[in-house]
């Protein structure tokens, strides 16, 4: 049994700029990576006497909010797992939302040429779930340390949709920059413990 806690990554500029950005690799800005020291503060908190096994999805924004994460728990250097990108929004990549609306006519990512359908996101989440889940109980046999992954908040709520049977995240929800979700992995079983979300604006 592992706790896993699931980080979003912090703020970038097209997030400031509500831009979609997927694959693209944009880097942390400067109310990123405060974000992400506020986020490793308060897990360096709640872990301290204990050391997780810290890893991220390897785009610049995910892999430097991990860093400063493990720095502030003496973790190490953070695993790079490409299993933990991003959605690949396709043809999206670079629009902001409004232009994407104006294209697409509906948030409906299965419609955008390119992009990563719902369930090869959910097969890739939850593959590399099993695979960090399973690094970690190798790695550090015989004890089950916790896990913090930093990824992405389309990754993150679609992991959310497969745990809780697609009852969460609620209509109107979105997973704010550097905000922490709790699962608990049991053998191929993964359950939400907690998510926090805040309103769609």
């Amino acid at each position: 049994m592992t706790t896993l806690l699931l980080v979003r990554h912090g703020e970038t500029d097209w997030n400031a700029a509500h831009r979609i950005q997927g694959s693209s690799d944009i880097p942390l800005n400067d109310t990123g990576r405060a974000q992400a020291r506020e986020t490793a503060a308060m897990l360096a908190e709640r872990f301290a006497g204990v050391r997780p096994f810290v890893v991220s999805s390897d785009l610049s924004r995910a892999r430097e909010t991990a860093q400063i994460i493990a720095a502030a728990l003496g973790a190490g250097e953070p695993r790079a797992y490409p299993l933990l990108r991003e959605r690949a929004y396709g043809v999206a990549e670079g629009l902001s939302v409004r232009e994407y609306f104006e294209r697409f006519g509906a948030w409906d990512r299965e419609s955008v040429p390119d992009a990563e359908t719902s369930p090869e996101l959910r097969r890739r989440a939850v593959g590399a779930v099993q695979r960090i889940v399973r690094d970690a109980r190798r790695l550090h046999a015989p004890l089950d340390v916790p896990v913090i992954a930093v990824s992405h908040g389309g990754l993150i709520a679609q992991l959310i949709r497969h745990a809780s049977g697609g009852t969460l995240p609620l209509a109107g929800e979105r997973l704010a920059n550097a905000s922490t979700h709790e699962f608990l992995v049991e053998r191929h079983h993964l359950s939400v413990r907690s998510y926090t979300a805040v309103p769609i604006t």
